[in-house]
């Protein structure tokens, strides 16, 4: 590992899941920070809500906090160091933070929160400004297109073990870590407009952000075939197995193949579900609108009608009559 190995921890004995999960943050534990930070400020967000009368589901808090305590688990435990010494755990390590928390953290809507609770005026309506002019901006616009977004979540893939970019990235704590935040960041980018569960640049419908999920899935599991199959060793960084481990580099890239592939079902199910959930509302709130607009046009027409008998009385009166009254 070179530097590297200097400056992480690194585990000596085989893993079980006991060891695996025993809390063992990193001398820089960069995303265990951040995790923390965003708990803070999510969790602030609610209770100033609530402290305005407003609600708030509490099930958004609980996925955003398990979206954070997933990515802590991948990272604040003694996992981070065996992803420096297996494949198939690095691959789970990169799964969870590219493709399962995403979902959990955007379904907990913290834009939408954040807009919520920050103040219109006073300190808070600088950060209400600046996430404003965040979502109209042009450069998050592009950013969140199916045209960027879908090849960098490939290149995460291809680009990262196919080339020597992930040995390069492992030589150092700080191009680890980026690849870290890297793999949060692309599934946040592209699993956002997806869902559309918070406020986003794109309004797209749901068969459309649906095409877009089937399209980006069969290069997830076909990246996992290949290397599922493959009995050549792809990366470097693990062409030497631990001693005593009993795998070796061939078969535990084969079995981090196999996580990579079965992952790629989870997503889907996850977010397919979403968008059925958001479609089958969305039909229901245009059917209710649909009964507003009937039923004022059934008003105006009951008034129209009472309108006519009000008038028929007078045109049935004689015409004698009429002048009589006068």
């Amino acid at each position: 590992m070179g530097p590297l190995g200097n400056l992480m921890w690194m585990p000596l004995h085989p893993p079980v899941l006991r060891r695996l999960l025993a809390w063992h943050p990193q001398p820089l534990p960069v995303l265990p920070v951040l995790c923390l930070l965003a708990f803070v400020a999510y969790s602030w967000g609610v209770v100033h809500l609530l402290r305005r009368g407003h609600t708030w589901p509490v099930g958004r808090w609980i996925s955003f906090t398990s979206g954070l305590l997933i990515v802590l688990a991948v990272t604040g435990t003694a996992l981070n160091g065996y992803a420096m010494r297996l494949f198939s755990v690095h691959m789970v390590q990169h799964m969870v933070l590219s493709m399962l928390a995403p979902l959990l953290l955007l379904m907990g809507a913290p834009v939408m929160l954040c807009l919520r609770a920050t103040p219109a005026q006073g300190a808070g309506a600088i950060v209400r400004r600046l996430v404003v002019r965040c979502l109209h901006s042009r450069v998050l616009a592009v950013m969140t297109k199916p045209v960027v977004t879908l090849p960098l979540f490939i290149a995460s893939l291809y680009g990262l073990y196919f080339t020597p970019v992930f040995d390069a990235a492992m030589r150092t704590w700080w191009g680890h870590d980026l690849m870290l935040v890297h793999f949060l960041a692309v599934g946040l980018l592209l699993f956002w407009p997806i869902m559309a569960i918070d406020p986003n640049p794109r309004a797209t419908s749901p068969v459309l952000r649906m095409l877009e999920l089937f399209v980006a899935m069969p290069f997830h599991a076909f990246f996992g075939v290949i290397v599922m199959t493959s009995t050549t060793l792809l990366v470097r960084t693990y062409k030497t197995a631990p001693p005593g481990w009993g795998t070796t580099p061939v078969t535990d890239q084969q079995l981090g193949g196999g996580i990579a592939w079965a992952f790629s079902e989870i997503p889907t199910l996850l977010v397919v579900a979403v968008l059925f959930v958001q479609w089958a509302r969305a039909s229901d709130r245009e059917a209710r609108r649909a009964d507003r607009a009937a039923d004022r046009g059934d008003e105006a027409l009951n008034a129209y009608n009472d309108w006519l008998a009000q008038l028929a009385p007078q045109r049935s009166t004689p015409i004698g009559e009429q002048g009589d009254r006068r």
